[in-house]
């Protein structure tokens, strides 16, 4: 099956380039100032490099766009590349600020959000245009058109999904493995039902090959780690899925699929909400969640293996929410 070659040909490419660029960004000192935030033991390892999402998405892009032109059918992979490339933008230049010219803060919040609305808008403004402005139902074959209020919820799923993976980027190994289990199953979502709505095989390779990129990363990110994806390549992934739930009108699949990331984002809303109606108390030791798992004594192996596991148990549950979209 090609879905699987896209994926070998990433895991391949991310593999063999991914030792590289951890040698060059270790010569270059492009590694992440130290601050005080995270739990204790964050605070006192020594950081490895940052960036590390430049290679997932050069093994995720070039797999599926090769995949894509061998089988004939590249119009879904290149569109993707616009909110998957869109929101690495954003990521690598918050990346660039903290690594290069080593200001920890990074790109300020404001520009982060207006550059993640600026691509979740152009591609929702895109998808509109090419397939109008009905979701998919889960569990049915029946679909909610939207109408005038497609644009601006789909401008806010996409911002909120590319900072919601952002905030699980937060412990080794974890948001490799999540992201391993949510886009293998879109993948193979994409391939029984043909790409949905677009029919195109291309979003089912780009899936299946992020899929492969992100096993690839594992074996340099898993815990103690050698480098992180940084900003650069949570953005990416965020952009990638969700990216093809909107062009495969699957967007509420994306609740089962990116599960963890979503709980990592309302967990710090939680978190903050709580803080200000009790006057300073905490709902968890710390924000997003997993630092909590962290904190009550949760090694980071144990917090991705569970985190991956109940990923892995909602994609079972996404996929029989799509078979009765399958031709």
């Amino acid at each position: 099956m090609l879905e699987i070659l896209s994926a070998l040909i990433s895991l391949v490419i991310t593999l063999l380039l991914m030792p590289g660029l951890i040698h060059f960004m270790r010569e270059r000192g492009m590694i992440q100032p130290k601050y005080d935030l995270g739990p204790d033991k964050f605070k006192k390892r020594d950081k490895p490099p940052n960036m590390g999402g430049l290679v997932i998405a050069l093994g995720s892009v070039l797999s599926s766009l090769l995949i894509s032109q061998v089988s004939g059918s590249s119009n879904a992979a290149l569109l993707l590349l616009i909110p998957s490339l869109g929101a690495l933008a954003v990521g690598f230049a918050d990346d660039w600020i903290k690594d290069v010219r080593q200001h920890h803060d990074g790109l300020k919040p404001r520009y982060k959000l207006i550059g993640q609305t600026a691509v979740g808008l152009i591609f929702s403004l895109i998808t509109m245009n090419l397939l109008g402005t009905a979701i998919h139902l889960p569990f049915t074959s029946s679909t909610l058109d939207l109408g005038f209020s497609y644009v601006p919820l789909m401008t806010l799923l996409f911002t909120f999904m590319t900072n919601s993976a952002n905030l699980q980027d937060g412990v080794d190994g974890l948001m490799g493995s999540v992201s391993s289990a949510g886009s293998l199953a879109m993948g193979v979502i994409a391939a029984i039902i043909g790409g949905g709505s677009f029919a195109d095989p291309g979003i089912a390779y780009a899936c299946f090959a992020l899929a492969g990129a992100c096993v690839g990363f594992l074996f340099y990110n898993q815990h103690p780690a050698r480098v992180f994806m940084g900003d650069t390549g949570s953005m990416f992934i965020g952009g990638l899925l969700t990216g093809a739930a909107m062009l495969m009108r699957l967007q509420l699949w994306l609740i089962p699929l990116c599960a963890t990331m979503i709980l990592s984002s309302l967990s710090v809303i939680a978190q903050r909400i709580y803080f200000k109606l009790t006057g300073g108390k905490r709902l968890f030791r710390m924000s997003p969640i997993h630092h909590h798992f962290e904190m009550i004594g949760w090694s980071e192996n144990k917090i991705a293996r569970r985190y991956t596991l109940l990923v892995l148990a909602l994609s079972v549950v996404a996929l029989l929410a799509a078979l009765p979209i399958a031709p």
